[in-house]
């Protein structure tokens, strides 16, 4: 089957004062249509900055290099005015923050129907009626009021499911949502993972799901891929993260995950150490300072992403012992 987005040896690299500062290295990675990839990993490890090249999103210093490939067709670093036709319809993205990402001097009605007539050329009566329509489907209470509202009138959770509506207007074929429920409460964290995975199920949309918790990722993806200081250590089925993780960081941030089985006295396990300076990286496995199996060989060479069959694969020197 052909994949739907296909990242082949991606780089991101940002000049700065300081030096460059190489954000993503070498990544790799397939989604297919229908399917949620979640990607995880410490804040820095080069998740969202992933999918801002993906996008042609990256800041003025940023430069990607590599090959990103929509249904084939290679999308990095196209023209802006080729990629503008796919953004937003095809190919759309739910940012972390929803209030910076709505324009506060704009009814959320017209930030809507504003979509719906670039990408679809409807009339202001049609786009209204489907703006409504997408409203209620992401169970926004009162649609026809909410229509009216600036997005400072909106709850967290509301201004969540709104720029979840606008994504999902143009029906893409992906869905890429970075840290959808951060700074939301659990509850309404719940009802926005319910929403992500109806629309998954329901609409056969593709999603790529950016967090560092690993609670979201457990109830709603299919695949998942471990990232740390801007390259992917292990990457294989959810069942397979969850239940055979190989390489210690993915090991480490499973340990520390609260559960209620466990002794709720005691601390959490914590992964020792602080990540790497992206400017001046270790010759070796990035891991390696914190971690606790590391040998020669890690503090030698970094690891290739070594295969243990059905998509499962690690970048450990020491994937036996893990």
């Amino acid at each position: 089957m052909t994949a739907l987005l296909d990242c082949e040896h991606l780089e991101v690299r940002f000049r700065t004062e300081d030096g460059e500062v190489c954000a993503v290295n070498d990544l790799n990675l397939e989604v297919q249509p229908g399917e949620c990839l979640g990607i995880v990993g410490e804040s820095g490890s080069g998740k969202s900055q992933s999918v801002l090249a993906m996008l042609g999103l990256l800041a003025g210093n940023g430069t990607a290099t590599g090959s990103v490939r929509y249904r084939g067709r290679d999308i990095l670093n196209l023209p802006r005015k080729e990629l503008d036709q796919l953004r937003g319809d095809r190919l759309a993205m739910v940012f972390q923050d929803a209030l910076s990402g709505l324009t506060p001097t704009m009814r959320i009605g017209e930030q809507l129907t504003e979509s719906l007539a670039r990408h679809r050329g409807l009339s202001r009566a049609a786009a209204k009626a489907k703006v409504l329509e997408i409203l209620e489907i992401v169970k926004i209470p009162a649609p026809a009021t909410r229509y009216n509202a600036y997005p400072f009138e909106l709850s967290g959770g509301m201004r969540q499911r709104v720029m979840i509506a606008m994504a999902m207007l143009c029906q893409p074929e992906l869905l890429i949502c970075d840290e959808p429920t951060t700074a939301l409460d659990v509850t309404v964290q719940a009802q926005i993972l319910r929403l992500l995975d109806g629309l998954k199920r329901h609409t056969g949309t593709a999603i790529i799901l950016i967090t560092h918790d690993l609670g979201v990722v457990a109830g709603l993806c299919d695949k998942v891929l471990i990232m740390y200081a801007g390259r992917a250590v292990e990457t294989g089925t959810a069942h397979d993260i969850f239940n055979n993780p190989r390489h210690p960081y993915t090991v480490g941030l499973l340990r520390s995950v609260p559960s209620l089985r466990g002794d709720t006295t005691a601390d959490l396990p914590t992964i020792p150490g602080q990540p790497p300076n992206l400017e001046v990286l270790p010759p070796g496995c990035a891991f390696a300072p914190r971690c606790g199996q590391a040998i020669a060989a890690c503090q030698a060479s970094a690891p290739a992403m070594l295969s243990m069959g059905s998509g499962h694969a690690a970048a450990c020197h020491r994937i036996d012992a893990a």
